[in-house]
This record gives C-alpha cells, structure tokens and sequence, in this order.
C-alpha cells in the first residue's frame, strides 16, 4: 500500500494506511498517510463501518469520529496518545463548545495535543455535525 517518490531518499516516503472497509478510496483519499515520522490522518466524521451517519446527536457523532481517528492510528501501528494535533471542524460551534472540550477530554490525555477549533457552514454530508483530523507521531 505505500507508495515511495521515485528516486527520492528514504526518508521521503509516503505511506498510505487504510482499514477496511475504506470508504474514503472512492474518492481518491487515503484515511492516513505515514510521511517524515508522522502520521496525517484525514477528517473522520461520526460514521460507522458501513458509510452510515450513527445518530443525529452531536455527542454521539464525535465519539464515532474519535473512535474512527482511533481506527485509522491502530491501522498505523499507533494510538490517540501519540497524537500531536487536532483539527476539529463542527457546523455550530457556539452550540457545541462544551461538548467538544467533554469530548476531547474523553478521548485525548496530558500533555493534551495543539488543536485547531473551527465552524464551517457545512461538511461533505448534511447530517454530518462533527469532523476530526489528526496528526500524531508513527512509530519508531
């Protein structure tokens, strides 16, 4: 699955890390991506094994982001305790500030990582509530 640049030192290598099933390959998207000691993982939103939105309830969409983010790191060989940042994307954050800082408190643990906070006016599904993209560091 990984793919090195042709020519390129080792150190360049991009490696693309996938769970199955991988409902982002459709779209030309890898779920992670391991390059220069870290790994990208794309914005997960609430949505289970089948592509399905799991609930209309905030809480329950991001716990389902979170465990999929957890998902993707265990695919990588790593875990939400190496992450080294967060960008959290929700579509009414004035609504939904408490519950984020409940989530990440659930989820994520000292020295808790760098975070990017932001409300966008919609995201790739109009049910989706919540979506999380991480970096964290790979494994040696």
């Amino acid at each position: 699955m990984g793919r090195a640049t042709t020519g390129a030192p080792s150190e360049r290598r991009i490696e693309r890390i996938a769970t199955e099933p991988d409902w982002y390959e459709p779209y030309r998207i890898s779920q992670a991506v391991r390059a220069g000691g870290l790994i990208h993982v794309s914005g997960q939103a609430g949505i289970d094994e089948r592509g399905r939105t799991v609930s209309d309830d905030f809480r329950t969409q991001g716990r389902q982001a979170f465990a999929n983010v957890e998902r993707v790191l265990t695919a990588a060989g790593a875990s939400l305790a190496d992450v080294v940042k967060v960008g959290t994307f929700v579509t009414d954050l004035a609504a939904h500030l408490e519950d984020i800082i409940a989530l990440r408190g659930e989820f994520l643990s000292r020295p808790y990582p760098a975070d990017t906070l932001l409300e966008v006016s919609s995201l790739a599904r109009p049910d989706w509530q919540i979506e999380i993209e991480a970096t964290a560091l790979a494994p040696s």
